[in-house]
Order: structure tokens, then C-alpha cells, then sequence
């Protein structure tokens, strides 16, 4: 976390710092985070990194459906209609079952 800030805009440097370790995400310059590929590099490496995607990203149901295939619990970090969605919450529930606690009401049931 220590680049300079012109290192932390640089594409190819992030997506390649993201590739070797996914939380390098948190780290990347603000408008890097709305970076689909590198949102799903970080996410396929750990689901729980979809925080530190841009809200359009989360809201994004294929990039989720592969956040919560790493890891359920990402599932809370998508963006409020997503987690009213069955195949996702199915996805994220059979990955992790504490992933139903973030799931809406009527899924629960």
C-alpha cells in the first residue's frame, strides 16, 4: 500500500499486482475499482474482496455469482436486489451456509 499514486492508477501494473494477491484491489486508485477484469481476478481469488468493488460492480450478477462461488459470505457485499435472488443465494448457501444469515426474508423462509 505504500506505491506512489501514479503506480496505483496503472492498469496493467494493478491487474498484474491483483493477479499475484487479489487484496492488492484495496489498494488500487478509486477508478481502477469499477475495472470489471480486475474486480474479477480479485473476487475469483477471494469472494469477500467484491467490498472493495465500485457499486455498479456489485450490482454486476455474473461477477457476483463467481464472489460467492469463492466464497458465500460475499454475498453480502452485493448490491440489495441481488441478495432477494435465488440461484445466487442457492450458490452462495451451498458454499458457506452462514451466507443465509445475509439473504433477503422471503428466501429464508
Amino acid at each position: 500500500h505504500y506505491a506512489a499514486e501514479p503506480l496505483k492508477t496503472d492498469r496493467e501494473l494493478v491487474l498484474e499486482a491483483v493477479r499475484e494477491n487479489g487484496l492488492a484491489l484495496h489498494y488500487a486508485a478509486e477508478p481502477l475499482k469499477t475495472d470489471r477484469e480486475l474486480v474479477l481476478e480479485a473476487v475469483r481469488q477471494n469472494g469477500n474482496l467484491l467490498c472493495f468493488a465500485a457499486e455498479p460492480l456489485k450490482a454486476d450478477r455474473e461477477l457476483v455469482l463467481e464472489a460467492v462461488l469463492q466464497n458465500g459470505e460475499a454475498l453480502h457485499y452485493a448490491a440489495e436486489p441481488l441478495n432477494t435472488d435465488r440461484e445466487l443465494v442457492l450458490a452462495a448457501v451451498r458454499q458457506n451456509g452462514n451466507a443465509l444469515k445475509v439473504a433477503a426474508e422471503p428466501l429464508k423462509s
